[in-house]
């Protein structure tokens, strides 16, 4: 496919994400909570999850504001994490910040984030890392503890 086409349609997957974000709300049952934010732009986020006894996240959900990178990220990483244990979902937090150093998508299918691999393109704006980061950071937080959280973007290393 040429790269025009690919970019558009990359495009269209973080317009429809944006436009109707999935897993968006709150959870009555969530056991793991954390808040973010980048007060650089504005966005914040709040990252709800309901992890079993198992390790596994039935449920998921995001809410908050913020440019469209960082809705349509925190709608993608809902989607992909969903139904992951919370030790995949940690690996994917770092496959994606990866991604977003290098601009390059994952190589081995061990760590495809399917439709996620859109927000590659964001790392050739410096600026925009943090917004398609935020939620992924949140994420992050909300596993590695029981107890609400908040992340600040601007202070976490990238």
């Amino acid at each position: 496919m040429p790269d025009a086409a690919l970019e558009d349609l990359y495009r269209e997957i973080l317009l429809d994400h944006y436009r109707n974000p999935r897993h968006h709300g709150h959870l009555d049952a969530a056991n793991h909570k954390a808040d973010g934010a980048n007060p650089l732009c504005g966005d914040q986020i709040t990252i709800e999850a309901t992890v079993n006894a198992d390790g596994r996240i039935e449920d998921i959900a995001f809410s908050g504001a913020g440019c469209s990178i960082s809705q349509a990220s925190s709608s993608m990483m809902t989607v992909y994490v969903a139904g992951h244990t919370t030790a995949e979902a940690l690996r994917a937090v770092e496959t994606f910040q990866q991604m977003m150093l290098t601009g390059e998508a994952p190589s081995t299918a061990e760590q495809d984030l399917g439709d996620i691999e859109a927000l590659a393109g964001v790392a050739k704006f410096p600026v925009r890392v943090k917004c398609a980061s935020l939620a992924w950071k949140t994420l992050q937080q909300a596993l590695q503890s029981q107890t609400a959280a908040a992340v600040t973007t601007d202070e976490r290393s990238e």
